[in-house]
This record gives C-alpha cells, structure tokens and sequence, in this order.
C-alpha cells in the first residue's frame, strides 16, 4: 500500500472509532496548485474548486458576500462589519433620519449582541433595557453567530408591531422582553430649565443634525437668562465623532485640546478648539454606563480642557474610531481606523472614564423587568414579583416584604393601587396595571434624580 493511502486509511478508521459517521466521502484533487506571491490564490483557487465541483448551482453574488464578511469578521473587532444593501441603508437611518424600531444601540462583544444603550424615549428606554444587556435571542431565534446588523434587522420592523427579547443580565439571569416598535425620532437634544435658573441639556446622540440642535437649545436657554447649564449625557451611545469635536468646541477655549487619535502606524493628530467664544456659563456634565464613543469624547474634553465636572456613573469605554466605506451597489463596510485618546492622552477602551463626583440612582431605577404579559397573583413567585413588590415599595407602599412570592398582603396592596389609578380592581398585576406601575415608577424617578439633583449641587457651588 503506498503511504498516502496508507495515511487516508489510518484518519478513516480513526474517524469511524471514534463514532462520528458520514455518508461518503472521496478524495481527489489533493495538493491544488497555489502561487504563494498572490495572497488571494488560495481563494480564487477555492472558488474554482466550489464553481467546478459543487454539486448544486452556486451563485457566485453570495459566495462573494461570505468570503468579504468572514474576511471582516476575522479581525475580531465587534465596531467592524461588512453590510449589505439592507444592513447599509440601516445603519445609514440610524445616522441621519428617523426609523422604525426599539430605540436601542447594540454591539458585538466577545461574541454576544449586545445594548450600549437605550435612546432617550424610545420603547426599550420604557420597557427597561439596559446597557450591557446581552440580546440571546428575537422572537424566539437565537442571534448567536449573527452581525450587529444582522441582529438588528430582526429587530427593527414597522411601527405598533411586537419584538420579544430574551436577554442576559449580569447579576440577574434571563429576563423576557415584549416591546412594541414605534418611529425613533430624529431630535436629539432636549432643554428645558429647571430649579428656576438652570437650564438643562440632555443629549441623546450624536447624528447629523445635533450641533445645530444644540447651538439652539444653548441660545434659548440663555434668553431665559439661566445661570448655569446642567448637560445630560447619560444612555447616549455615541455617534459621529465630528460633530462630537464640533460640539466640544462650544465649551472648550480656543487652543485647547478636545481630543487625540492614534494612528495604525502610531503617529497622532492632536484636535484643538478653535473656538473664539465659548459659552460663558458655568456647568456640569452627567454620564452613565450608557454613555459612550462620541459621548465620551465629549465628557472628557469638557472635564479635562474646560475644567467641567463630571457627575454619576462610570461610563460605557468605547475607546475606537470607525469609518464606513460604499460600495457601488449600496453595501458597505465599517471599520476601524484608529484609537481616539482623552485630551491628556488617555485611551479610555473598555475601560470608560470615571467621574469626579459619582452618583448612583436609588435601587428601584435597576429592578428587572415585570412584562405586561405577564399574570401575577396569589400563589405566583418569580423575579418578576418581587420586581413589582421593589416598585410599589417604593411608591410609598411600604408594608411589603421584598420576597418574590405574591400573598395576600400583596393582593390588597395592588388592589390599592388599582383603585388610587382607576385602573379594574382585581388584585393581579398585568397588562394596564404593570404599564401603570412603570409609569409611577417613572415619574417617582424623575423626581428622585440622584444624579441631577447631585449635578445641580455641584454648579450651584459654581455659581456662587
């Protein structure tokens, strides 16, 4: 027996011992001729090979379509992708114009799909995703192997119709989600002023049209003559960095360093403000695990060159700049192309920024999540139930335990609150009554916002 056969014979019988089985299996065309000086002949020559001997029809569009994003996703980079026509146009939407969808920023993590971010307003702000939520699947389909923008095209669809989520969160486990799609709104700053004298910012990305929203915002508010500025930056995932630099440069005096990017090569181009007038206002800006890539730039170049001071949480740690490149027939594919560094030189990735003065929200602003779909009563013990039990202790009905099991004490607390809402008093804790007690809990946050009640102490010792 010559030795190559000899070798077959030998992998074959180890195969068939080992228990794994197949149907047959022929050998041929061993060896295939590759010119080592083309870097692309192995797969050309794949190719070929596929075109000759396959035994159905390929089509030769989405062979081309597989090898570019295996090439992409070879490098290990959730920020870099390769979209087609469909994924393209979305990500382009998400930019640039309103959509229809959930209203959440996600990314590749270590293989997962994961949310950066809830958009202020949105139906997954409401329904209580939060950041570093790990999506496991979408409508009952796993996403595990998909792109960002695989992902989130199953995710997105048209306004009123239904998504259910399941995702992973750390510390929690499982929690089910059913969200209902609506339009996700262009505008991304909102103002208003608050504690008579303070006008407050909130931005909630940064898409094409943000500078100027915020160049609005700021004059009206200064109309109102406010004292000071409160800039909300918390469940902002990011964006463009140019408007990022633009939107720094109102803060940030003339000369000064809004940000650095490092090159593949390792040279640096240093961004400086070149902004003659800046606002005159004190403030302070308040940031979150939410905020990320272009909020973060924007927090450190206001705390580290325009001495603001950063108020809350530590935030998300997107640390990398990417670009997009189209092609002809719409697709394209984001890359990265550089780490972008904090004014003093920082790189923040997978690390985030921590503020000088942390803040955390009151307990029930973390509760898991209790679906409306969901029927809770006497004899039901779940994560859900004591979700619910956390939000009406909450609400000021204090009598609760805070096991997950539903009593009859719980029955006559939820009949309580029924009755107080006008809602049907039958004791359960479902449909209009769980969306009720979602929305108290809302308003009960709003009033109780440690972090802006915190951010508003910290500029009114400014003002003095």
């Amino acid at each position: 027996m010559k030795k190559s056969k000899f070798i077959i014979w030998i992998i074959i019988t180890a195969i068939l011992s080992s228990g794994i089985t197949f149907s047959f299996l022929q050998f041929y065309g061993v060896n295939q001729s590759v010119d080592d000086g083309d870097p692309f002949a192995k797969l050309k020559s794949t190719y070929e090979i596929l075109e000759k001997g396959y035994y159905k029809n390929i089509e030769t569009d989405k062979l081309v379509e597989g090898a570019i994003k295996g090439m992409v996703n070879s490098l290990e980079d959730p920020y870099s992708v390769y979209m087609d026509v469909e994924e393209a146009k979305s990500f382009n939407e998400n930019i640039s114009s309103s959509f229809e969808g959930i209203g959440a920023e996600v990314q590749e993590s270590n293989g997962n799909i994961m949310i950066v971010s809830p958009i202020k307003g949105s139906p997954a702000e409401e329904a209580g995703l939060k950041p570093k939520d790990i999506i496991l699947t979408v409508d009952g389909e796993s996403v595990e192997g998909l792109t960002v923008n695989e992902a989130v095209l199953k995710i997105r669809g048209e306004k009123g119709s239904k998504v259910k989520l399941v995702v992973r969160r750390e510390g929690v486990g499982e929690l089910t989600f059913t969200i209902t799609r609506d339009t996700i709104p262009l505008e991304t700053v909102y103002s208003e002023v608050i504690d008579d004298n303070i006008g407050k910012i909130q931005i909630t990305k940064f898409s094409e049209s943000t500078t100027e929203e915020l160049e609005k915002a700021i004059a009206d508010l200064q109309k109102k003559n406010v004292k000071g500025l409160v800039i909300d930056l918390r469940q902002n995932p990011g964006g463009l960095m140019n408007r990022a630099i633009e939107m720094s440069q109102l803060f940030v005096p003339k000369g000064k360093n809004i940000m650095q990017v490092e090159n593949n090569n390792g040279s640096k181009e240093v961004y400086k403000s070149e902004n003659n007038q800046v606002v005159d206002l004190p403030a302070t800006v308040i940031v979150d695990g939410g905020t990320a890539s272009a909020g973060e730039i924007m927090a450190a170049a206001l705390n580290q060159s325009a001495g603001i001071t950063l108020v809350g949480e530590k935030t998300f740690g997107k640390g990398t700049i990417q670009t997009a490149q189209t092609f002809k027939d719409n697709s394209s594919v984001k890359f990265t192309t550089a780490k972008w560094l904090t004014p003093d030189g920082t790189w923040i990735h997978e690390k985030g920024i921590e503020p000088q003065v942390k803040v955390e929200l009151p307990e029930y602003a973390h509760v898991s999540y209790v679906n409306p779909e969901s029927v809770l009563k006497i004899g039901v013990s779940s994560d859900e139930v004591k979700s619910a039990k956390t939000m009406l202790k909450a609400l000021g009905y204090e009598s609760l335990n805070e096991e997950n099991s539903f009593d009859e004490e719980t029955e006559e607390v939820v009949k309580e609150f029924q009755a107080k809402h006008k809602l049907t008093v039958n004791g359960q804790i479902t449909g209009e009554t769980t969306i009720k007690l979602y929305e108290e809990i809302q308003k009960k946050l709003q009033e109780n916002d440690t972090q802006l009640e915190k951010a508003i102490s910290v500029l009114k010792e400014k003002m003095e």
